[in-house]
């Protein structure tokens, strides 16, 4: 299990429309301990376990999706077996493959559309689940005020990190509410249970909310672990 993903591995402009794509009602699940992919996003990874390298061959001649789900806490005692995953998870679209010399490969997954398990299925190498997609409501972009608490409280956070010229672009007015909230909840640095939360959010609203009192949290640097008020 590797994972390689960070802001210089983004691959496409992420401003471009996700194009819409046909997600099967069955597909094959990878689940890692520290990722969670959301939509309209990129994430490189590194394959390299034999049941996942069976996994991406099979997606790649059938149906191109990979479900990410993020594994519960005390998977280290059942890992190579199925040990429990959130329910909620995101479809990726298996935008390429590069294959490498000794089997392995590097992947690059395009985030499509929240999903929520349904039933999980054994008999592969790797996991699959039948899925039900899992689309918000039809907000097309945040609430002025709620927008600009985010980015106030952004700023803020930046300017106390010397780190707002590798966010700039995020600024910018022509880049969508949903982007901007994805990108966001994907790099900045929180922990893989605090970004489920973040995907797991009813709306973008609700989203916005979570990620502005989690960026408040990360500027007080609190001890211990983080509260949600």
């Amino acid at each position: 299990m590797q994972t390689d993903h960070g802001r210089e591995h983004q691959g496409p402009d992420q401003r471009d429309s996700v194009t819409p794509f046909p997600i099967p009602a069955r597909i094959p699940v990878f689940p890692l301990p520290n990722v969670v992919l959301f939509p309209k996003t990129y994430l490189p990874l590194h394959i390299f376990e034999p049941r996942y390298r069976a996994m991406v061959s099979d997606a790649a001649i059938s149906g191109q999706c990979i479900g990410m789900a993020l594994l519960k806490e005390g998977w280290e005692t059942g890992y190579y077996g199925h040990p429990p995953v959130f329910s909620m998870g995101c479809v990726g679209r298996l935008v390429s493959v590069q294959p490498l010399a000794d089997g392995r490969s590097n992947i690059l997954l395009q985030g499509l559309e929240r999903f929520e398990i349904e039933r999980e299925w054994y008999d592969k190498a790797y996991r699959e689940a039948t899925i039900s997609v899992t689309v918000r409501g039809t907000e097309a972009s945040l609430d002025p005020t709620v927008r600009q608490r985010l980015f106030t409280t952004l700023e803020s956070y930046l300017r106390s990190r010397d780190d707002v010229p590798t966010w700039q672009e995020l600024f910018q007015e022509d880049v969508g509410d949903e982007i901007v909230l994805n990108t966001l909840s994907t790099y900045l640095e929180c922990t893989p249970v605090e970004k489920q939360f973040l995907l797991e959010a009813d709306s973008l609203h609700q989203q916005a909310r979570r990620l502005t009192d989690l960026i408040e949290f990360m500027m007080h640097d609190q001890s211990g672990p983080k509260g949600w008020g």
